[in-house]
């Protein structure tokens, strides 16, 4: 029995957790394991993905400890315990052992008083309560500094950085998580709080769009993975980050099989798996055209609790069903109030909305999302906005302002390395300078974004550049907007554009700006030309 354990303890040092859990249950077998010896085998089999298995032993050393009159140890157990579950979702068994976890406490001053601070602080983000969840992990903090426990620590850092995140501190709060993520890549932690704390800032990374950040920490949670073959706890997790990354950039084969490797690491294993991987696999299908698969992949993640849109709802607009994509996008779009949830959805929605020809709702929904992205401040989300400030710009009729636009999201877009959406603006761009005339450039930009999407394999791209290539150059009554015709003939009648503003109840500016398009597209330097053009072409 004496070997056996301690075979089972090398084990555990090692990390090589399948032998030592069942190194560790044969001694168990044996002669009953004390509770020191029960903590290292429950979280053997926490991490080899035998979850239940985990909680009974877990059970077994807190009772151990009461039994001891350990009163601290055994309160240590129930929060354990009590995470556990409430992970798992079940809210009611993990508020019972959190409240043991305290009456055990009682007034003791000790650092798992700090750990129970921990669930509270999660709760309130949940709620949206960020400002009480930062107090609550400031005085965490201070209770893991105290008492020098780096877990306690690392895990206050990181509620603290994702509460100050929420509360749209998004550059200290990204200070915070990378302070986190220090103690974890360096080895300071133990290993389940390695790995949640892991997986929790990478997620936090994604939703401010920290995409470099968040490629960096994913490659390390990748490699520590890696040094443990035999792990399941946090390999599915893994897994789906990365498939998000490489879809990211460019990597579509590579980030379809890690999604499916996630599924059926998660299913080898007993436990359902991640929603998320099916939502990545869908994207992936839809990108490249596949839309039975991605239809399947949608419902999936559906199944399991994941939200399918936005991805489902541009799946319906590239089926031909505008109606379904609009109703979709509308309901998902009113019930998200949080602005990172609305960041996620405002670019599909202004997608959509230009698809089904409401431009009023595309212009609201991009100057919302121009907002949110100036208040978050990262490259990747500059890049969208500008991405969809250009669209909408384009479908105004107004090329010049899209081309700006357009220049800007480029640049951010091949800065953050994301060649899907930069061909995407490319696109754009070579209808922008068609618009204005200019069909050299626009044979550039489609040739480049044509190269990009052949690349990737965004088959339904190729097919859209197919079409807009084999078009036949705008003629000069669909060069301009049924605005632009309007004023047009107001300034052919000799009005000024005060007067012109006040017939169409409009500003003077917003003529202005109408009047600088029209001499752009119909490439003409002064009104009287511009009235001339519109007799020659019978636009009048």
């Amino acid at each position: 029995m004496v070997e056996t354990l301690q075979q089972g303890r090398e084990s555990y040092r090692r990390r090589a957790w399948a032998n030592a859990y069942m190194s560790l249950s044969l001694a168990d077998q044996t002669c009953p394991l004390g509770a020191d010896d029960l903590e290292l085998l429950g979280t053997s089999a926490y991490l080899i993905g035998r979850d239940m298995d985990s909680e009974r032993i877990f059970e077994r050393a807190h009772r151990a400890h009461v039994a001891a009159g350990d009163q601290v140890r055994a309160a240590r157990g129930a929060f354990w315990l009590g995470l556990c579950v409430l992970l798992r979702g079940e809210i009611g068994p993990a508020s019972g052992w959190l409240s043991r976890a305290r009456r055990l406490l009682d007034s003791r001053d000790c650092v798992e008083q700090g750990y129970l601070l921990l669930p509270a602080a999660e709760q309130c983000l949940a709620e949206g309560d960020a400002e009480t969840a930062y107090d609550a992990a400031i005085r965490a903090a201070g209770v893991g500094e105290r008492f020098g426990d780096a877990d306690l620590m690392a895990c206050a850092r990181h509620l603290q950085g994702r509460a100050l995140i929420r509360q749209g501190h998004i550059k200290h709060g990204l200070a915070l998580l990378d302070e986190a993520m220090l103690a974890v890549t360096v080895g300071e932690l133990s290993p389940i709080i390695t790995g949640l704390v892991y997986c929790s800032v990478i997620e936090a990374c994604q939703e401010v769009y920290a995409l470099s950040r968040a490629r960096e920490w994913t490659s390390a949670l990748s490699r520590w993975c890696e040094q443990q073959p035999d792990m399941v706890a946090f390999t599915a997790t893994c897994l789906v980050r990365r498939a998000e990354v490489l879809q990211l950039h460019g990597a579509w084969p590579d980030a379809l099989s890690e999604a499916y490797r996630a599924c059926e690491r998660s299913q080898d294993a007993n436990r359902k798996p991640p929603g998320a991987a099916f939502y990545q696999q869908a994207e992936i299908h839809r990108l490249r055209g596949e839309y039975v698969a991605a239809e399947e992949a949608y419902r999936g993640a559906s199944r399991l609790g994941c939200e399918p849109q936005p991805g489902l709802a541009l799946l319906r607009l590239a089926q031909g069903r505008p109606d379904v994509a609009c109703a979709a996008i509308r309901r998902v779009a009113n019930a998200a109030t949080d602005r990172l949830q609305r960041a996620k959805l405002l670019p599909a929605y202004v997608e959509v909305m230009l698809a089904t020809g409401d431009l009023e709702e595309a212009r609201i929904a991009c100057r919302e999302f121009a907002e949110l992205a100036e208040s978050i401040d990262t490259d990747a989300l500059r890049a969208m906005a500008a991405h969809s400030r250009g669209a909408v710009e384009l479908a105004e009729g107004d090329a010049r302002a899209a081309l700006c636009s357009l220049r800007q999201a480029s640049a951010a877009w091949q800065k953050v390395e994301v060649p899907y959406a930069a061909a995407c603006v490319r696109m754009l761009t070579g209808v922008a300078c068609r618009l204005l005339g200019d069909e050299e450039t626009a044979g550039f930009e489609f040739g480049a974004a044509r190269a990009a999407f052949q690349q990737l394999g965004a088959a339904p791209d190729v097919a859209r550049l197919d079409a807009l290539e084999s078009a036949e150059a705008p003629t000069p009554r669909q060069l301009l907007t049924s605005r632009e015709l309007q004023v047009l003939r107001l300034v052919a009648a000799g009005k000024t554009n005060k007067v012109i503003a006040s017939a169409l109840s409009l500003s003077e500016r917003t003529i202005d700006r109408h009047v600088g398009n029209i001499l752009t597209k119909l490439d003409v330097s002064s009104r009287a030309a511009a009235t001339a053009y519109a007799f020659r072409h019978k636009l009048l």
